[in-house]
C-alpha cells in the first residue's frame, strides 16, 4: 500500500498541472461549464450585484477616473502596490464600457476564481475531483466575505489557492505560473499572500516529515503564530480582542450574512461536518486515510488558532483608520480548509444530500434579503437622478436587526457618475488609492471620524458642507423606502427617519 502511494505521489509531483489541469477541461469541459453558469447565477438575478463595499469601489474608481481628467479637486492618486486588484479592474472596465457593466464583469470572475481555486485546493488534498463538494464551496463563495465586498481580499484567497496548488504540486513551468499568481495575490491583497507563504512553509516539510518530527512541525507553527500576536501587540495599538469567543468564527459562520435566521442554518452545517466525519470511523484504521487528512486538518486547527490571536482591528501608523473585521475575515480561509478536510472523507450520497439541502435553503433566503437591498438601491438611483450633477449626499441606511451586511453603500454606487458621496471613506482612510489633499476637498469630508458620523446620523452640519442632502429611511414599517432632504447647519444628519435603537 505504501509502495503504491508513493508512486501515485511521484507520478502526481511529475505531471504539470498546466496539462492536468488542460486534459481535465477536455474531459469535462460541459460540467465545468454548466458549473461555471449556475455559480455566477446570483450575480445576474438581480438588476444590480449587492455586495456591501462593491458600491464604495466602484463609486471610487469613477473618483479615480476624475481625478485624471482634472476634474475633481483636492483629490489625488497614489501609486498603491496592495489592496487595488480590484479597484484597478473597475476602473478600467468602468473606463471603456461603463461602471455598472465594469461590476457585472468583475464580479462574476472574483466568484468564478475563488470557487474554482478552491476546487483545485481540496481536490489537490484529497487525491479526488472535489464535485460532490461543489454546494459547499458555492455557500461559501457566496459568503460574508463576499457579501460585504472585500473584493480585494476575496480575490486574493481566490488566487492563492491556485498558485498553492501549482507550487505545491506542480512542475518548473507550473511554479512559474504559481509565482505570477503570487504577485498577483500581493496585488490584491498583502494578507492573501501571508496565508499563501505561511502555508507553503507548512506543508512542503509536512509531506516529507513523520513521527515525532512532525508533532515538532505543528508545534513550532503555534509557536510562531503566538510570536507574531506578542509582536504585533507590542508595536501596534489593537482593540477588540477574539480569542474568547473565536469559537463564533469557525468557518461556518461565513454563512451567516443577513439575519438571524442564517445561525440556525450554520449550525446545521456545522452538524453535517461532525457527522460526516463520524461517518468515516471505518477509514481511521487505514493509514493512506491519515496521510490525506492530516495536513488539511492541522492547517484547520492553525486557522482557528490563528483567528483566536487576532483581534477585531490593528491600527498602523500610515493608516487614518484601522484594519478591520481581520477575524471574519480569517474564516473564509478556514471554511475552506474545512471543506479541504471533508474531501478527503470516502464521499456518501448522504453528504452531498446534506449540502445540496444546505444549499437549497441558503440561496433562497440570499435572494429574498439581496432583493431588499435591490429595491432600496433602485429608489436611491431614482432619487439621485433628479439632483444637480455634482450634487453632495450624505446616506443615513440601515439594515434590519441582526443583520450582519450594511446598506450604506448603495448611495456611493447610485452616485456613480452623477452626484457626490460626501460621506465616502475611503480618501480620508489613507488605505486606498484614491487620497484626499491636507488643505481638503469639496467632494469628500477630510476626516475618517466625521465620515462615520454622518452615515451613523450623528454628525452635525456645519455651514462649509453645505449644499448637502440625506437619503434616509422615512418608514420604519418599510426600511426599502426612501427619501431624500436637504441638511441645515446645525443639523444633526440623522434627525429624521429611521435609526436602529
Amino acid at each position: 500500500m505504501k509502495d503504491a502511494m508513493a508512486a501515485a505521489t511521484e507520478a502526481q509531483s511529475e505531471a504539470s498541472k498546466l496539462g492536468t489541469a488542460l486534459r481535465f477541461l477536455r474531459q469535462r469541459f460541459a460540467l465545468v461549464a454548466v458549473t461555471s453558469i449556475a455559480v455566477v447565477v446570483p450575480c445576474f438575478w438581480h438588476p444590480r450585484i449587492e455586495a456591501g463595499d462593491l458600491g464604495s469601489h466602484t463609486y471610487n474608481a469613477w473618483l479615480a477616473q476624475l481625478i485624471t481628467q482634472g476634474k475633481a479637486p483636492g483629490l489625488y492618486l497614489v501609486q498603491q502596490w496592495n489592496n487595488v486588484l480590484v479597484d484597478l479592474a473597475l476602473t478600467h472596465l468602468g473606463s471603456a464600457l461603463g461602471f455598472a457593466l465594469a461590476g457585472r464583469i468583475v464580479v462574476p470572475l472574483c466568484v468564478l476564481i475563488f470557487f474554482w481555486g478552491a476546487f483545485a485546493l481540496i481536490s489537490a488534498f484529497a487525491g479526488r475531483e472535489a464535485w460532490y463538494l461543489t454546494p459547499g464551496i458555492a455557500m461559501f463563495a457566496y459568503g460574508w466575505t463576499l457579501q460585504m465586498g472585500f473584493l480585494n481580499y476575496y480575490l486574493s484567497i481566490g488566487l492563492a489557492m491556485f498558485s498553492l496548488v501549482l507550487i505545491w504540486r506542480g512542475r518548473t513551468v507550473d511554479r512559474l505560473l504559481g509565482l505570477f499568481l503570487a504577485a498577483l495575490v500581493l496585488i490584491a491583497h498583502p494578507i492573501g499572500l501571508l496565508w499563501l507563504a505561511g502555508t507553503m512553509m507548512y506543508i512542503v516539510p509536512a509531506d516529507w516529515l513523520v513521527g515525532r518530527s512532525r508533532w515538532i512541525l505543528f508545534s513550532t507553527a503555534i509557536v510562531v503564530i503566538l510570536t507574531i500576536h506578542f509582536c504585533i501587540a507590542h508595536k501596534y495599538h489593537t482593540y477588540d480582542p477574539v480569542a474568547w469567543h473565536f469559537y463564533l468564527f469557525s468557518g461556518p459562520d461565513q454563512l451567516v450574512t443577513y439575519g438571524q435566521r442564517y445561525r440556525r442554518l450554520a449550525a446545521a452545517f456545522l452538524l453535517l461536518a461532525v457527522g460526516w466525519l463520524l461517518g468515516s470511523l471505518s477509514e481511521w484504521d487505514d493509514s493512506a486515510f491519515w496521510n490525506r487528512i492530516r495536513t488539511p486538518f492541522e492547517l484547520c486547527l492553525l486557522t482557528l488558532f490563528g483567528t483566536a490571536m487576532v483581534w477585531g482591528g490593528i491600527q498602523l501608523p500610515s493608516y487614518a483608520t484601522g484594519l478591520t473585521f481581520l477575524p471574519q475575515r480569517l474564516t473564509t480561509i478556514t471554511a475552506v480548509m474545512g471543506l479541504c478536510v471533508l474531501g478527503c472523507v470516502r464521499p456518501r450520497m448522504w453528504h452531498l444530500a446534506g449540502l445540496l439541502g444546505c444549499g437549497l435553503v441558503f440561496f433562497p433566503w440570499m435572494y429574498q434579503d439581496t432583493g431588499l437591498l435591490n429595491r432600496m438601491e433602485e429608489q436611491a438611483h431614482t432619487l439621485v437622478s433628479k439632483l444637480p450633477y455634482g450634487s453632495r449626499v450624505i446616506p443615513t441606511i440601515w439594515t434590519p436587526s441582526g443583520w450582519r451586511i450594511g446598506a450604506e453603500h448603495i448611495v456611493d454606487r447610485a452616485c456613480t457618475g452623477r452626484c457626490l458621496s460626501y460621506s465616502n471613506y475611503e480618501p480620508s482612510s489613507r488605505q486606498f488609492r484614491v487620497r484626499i489633499a491636507p488643505e481638503g476637498s469639496p467632494i469628500v469630508v477630510s476626516s475618517p471620524v466625521a465620515s462615520l458620523a454622518m452615515r451613523d446620523g450623528s454628525y452635525v452640519v456645519q455651514a462649509a458642507d453645505l449644499p448637502v442632502a440625506v437619503i434616509y429611511q422615512c418608514d420604519e414599517s418599510d426600511l426599502s423606502k426612501l427619501c431624500i432632504r436637504d441638511l441645515s447647519a446645525g443639523e444633526a444628519t440623522g434627525r429624521l427617519g429611521y435609526h436602529p435603537r
